[in-house]
């Protein structure tokens, strides 16, 4: 057997994961990815990215076609579902509808044959832990989504797992139900500091809950870093387009000096960039640019990169105007101008300069 590579902290570790459905297509590639005691791992990624498959593995609901999953060391491929203590929560709540909210809280410890005095009081503590201590003897069909998935929670939680799996727990809440459970989840993580493994589709509730995100696509992780990091610092064009807005500018790199390239614009120009993810002249690029790190009309002082725009569109969003510019032949070129007491005021239709520092201009991959 396979020796887990992992340290003291590590208590799920993926080695060489692949899973093919068809014996043909891999819809997991080489997995290798070590989750740490009390993270908050978020796996973040489009449709069909493979991010469910991997957490239905972990859960053992699915079988990998190759490598092998350790739980705390122990490898767990032959290991039932209901034997790898797992907490689970999933999108549609998952509560018995004929059983009060007490009985279903109480289910998985009767379950695991606890007694009824240890099972009350634990419930209890449940109800208080989600706010609900009033609620016990309701049905879930009188309580609210937010409190549904509130109780879903609590029971994955309530025979004290060594890890708990979310699979798009929010994903039927309406926006802001959404926004107050991602803090409601958060707050209880850190209480306990249990171990989370959560899949989403939503870059906002990841960037929002975790610990380290986990970017995939096509079965592959992208990127696994610190929300700030994934953000600032995309190391390829994908996570660069997946991860908030940007601004994207193609080229070809005519020079490299250092960490830093120079890039002829397909729309002609020269822009200075980060030399991320290019390795030589001649090399195609998608250049990233967060559109709060543009200036308009700049000072020549630090910003390597100036360029003549047009104003097609300004939109008010309370804490900044979202301004479109038509500059470097892209008509959807993104500025976010900070609402801020004696800043400049534009109008639409009006010609302007824009301009950034190299620092935050990224040279990446070709963004297919």
């Amino acid at each position: 057997m396979a020796t887990s590579v992992g340290n003291d902290k590590t208590i799920v570790n993926f080695e060489h994961i692949e899973k093919s459905y068809d014996g043909e297509i891999l819809v997991i590639k080489d997995l290798n990815l070590q989750i740490s005691q009390g993270e908050f791992l978020t796996m973040l990624g489009p449709s069909g990215s493979g991010k469910t498959t991997i957490l239905m593995m972990l859960a053992g609901f699915e079988i990998p076609t190759h490598g092998e999953i350790y739980l705390k060391d122990r490898a767990i491929g032959n290991i039932a579902p209901h034997k790898r203590n797992i907490g689970m929560v999933f999108q549609s709540y998952a509560l018995f509808p004929h059983m009060t909210i007490r009985e279903n809280l109480a289910y998985p410890l009767k379950v695991r044959k606890l007694n009824k005095s240890v099972i009350k009081e634990k419930v209890n503590k449940a109800l208080e832990m989600v706010e609900l201590r009033g609620f016990g003897d309701r049905f879930p069909i009188q309580l609210s989504g937010g409190q549904q998935q509130r109780i879903a929670v609590a029971r994955a939680l309530i025979f004290e797992p060594q890890l708990v799996l979310m699979d798009e727990p929010l994903g039927a809440l309406d926006k802001n139900l959404r926004e107050q459970m991602q803090y409601e989840i958060r707050r209880i993580h850190e209480r306990l500091n249990v171990t989370v493994v959560y899949v989403t589709h939503d870059q906002s509730e990841a960037m929002t809950m975790s610990s380290r995100v986990a970017v995939f696509e096509d079965g592959v992780i992208q990127q696994l870093s610190t929300p700030d990091v994934l953000y600032e610092e995309p190391e390829n064009a994908f996570v660069a387009q997946f991860i908030g807005e940007n601004n994207r500018l193609s080229g070809k790199v005519i020079e490299i000096s250092g960490d830093k390239c120079t890039v002829e614009l397909d729309s002609g120009g020269i822009v200075k960039a980060l030399k991320v993810n290019v390795h030589a002249i001649g090399d195609r690029t998608s250049m990233s640019l967060r559109p709060e790190r543009v200036t308009l009309n700049p000072a020549n002082n630090g910003v390597e990169n100036i360029f003549a725009g047009k104003v097609q569109e300004l939109i008010y969003l309370g804490d900044h105007i979202r301004t479109k510019i038509s500059v470097c032949g892209n008509d959807e070129f993104i500025v976010k101008v900070p609402n801020s007491h004696g800043h400049l005021i534009v109008n639409r239709g009006q010609d302007i300069k824009v301009g950034w520092s190299s620092d935050d201009c990224r040279a990446l991959d070709v963004f297919d």
